[in-house]
């Protein structure tokens, strides 16, 4: 943390490859950060993005956004927004280990168990999410003990959120150590698959770009993303499937090879397991929604 500060307050206005230090009364320094890309530090993080959509990568999670995203993460729980266009974004991170004095007092005990949920992503809604944002905003504003107090507000609303305000993203807790030549290779292969996912991606591709042997890159990619390259690959069109069986009328093997499916059995088997149901019937089950929220 900068001196004299318990925690950073960033920001960004078009996009996070260009990210400002928010310090009291508004004062800006540019931030070097890894925002733009898959990363994971010791820093635990409150993440609050706008954009036109994109996807989100936290942990072993991956899951379309759409307007406003407000997520939890969890101390060296990797993660990363692949934004379809401009964004904004507001972040917190705090570093408070356990020898931290600030678990000297009674009252901070409930953010242990908050703080260990967010290993696994925590993503943050309704009338949470709102006030926590709020706070947030106002959070650049001010100084000293007032910018605190601020501080301790969203952690105090966090602790007391409903559970239905709370969603875990991941399937299991992360907390990853590793060297930064790791993070940065493995990082590169992640926004690789986000950006290249309807082309035929071949594993030869993701070790040219990692310089890792085959048995390493499996090795470590499990490590880091939780599961082979070949399911995120999986996922990236599936997700990308199911927004354009939303946002379209095209037929759904129009879809499945626009999405990078070149086999349409295969594709079917995927999507089956991934959603629950089959492309036609998840197309209709959005439309009702649709019709039912209008």
């Amino acid at each position: 943390m900068a001196p004299g500060q318990s925690f950073r307050l960033l920001r960004w206005k078009e996009g996070p490859a260009a990210v400002d230090l928010i310090e009291s009364l508004g004062a800006v320094v540019p931030w070097k950060g890894y925002g733009n890309r898959w990363h994971y530090h010791r820093e635990a993080e409150l993440a609050a993005v706008s954009s036109v959509g994109g996807t989100r990568f936290v942990a072993d999670h991956v899951g379309a956004i759409d307007g406003e995203d407000l997520v939890l993460i969890g101390s060296n729980v990797p993660h990363y927004w692949d934004f379809r266009g401009p964004s904004q974004g507001v972040v917190l991170q705090w570093d408070f280990p356990r020898h931290h004095g600030v678990w000297g007092f009674p009252e901070m005990e409930p953010l242990k168990d908050l703080l260990d949920r967010a290993k696994q992503g925590l993503s943050i809604r309704g009338r949470t999410a709102s006030g926590v944002r709020a706070v947030m905003r106002e959070m650049g504003s001010v100084s000293g003990m007032e910018r605190l107090g601020l501080f301790f507000k969203v952690l105090s609303t966090l602790v007391r959120a409903p559970e239905e305000d709370m969603q875990v993203l991941s399937l299991k807790p992360f907390s990853i150590d590793g060297t930064i030549q790791q993070q940065e290779a493995i990082g590169l292969a992640v926004s690789y698959l986000a950006a290249n996912f309807r082309k035929s991606v071949r594993l030869g591709d993701l070790l040219e770009l990692t310089g890792m042997s085959r048995a390493t890159f499996a090795r470590q990619f499990q490590k880091h993303a939780g599961k082979p390259f070949s399911e995120l690959l999986n996922e990236l069109r599936v997700q990308s499937v199911c927004r354009a069986l939303r946002d379209t009328d095209l037929p759904v093997a129009v879809i499945a090879l626009e999405e990078g499916f070149n086999q349409l059995s295969f594709f079917n088997r995927v999507f089956r397991r991934m959603t629950g149901c089959t492309p036609r019937e998840y197309r209709r089950r959005e439309g009702l929604l649709r019709q039912e929220s209008a």
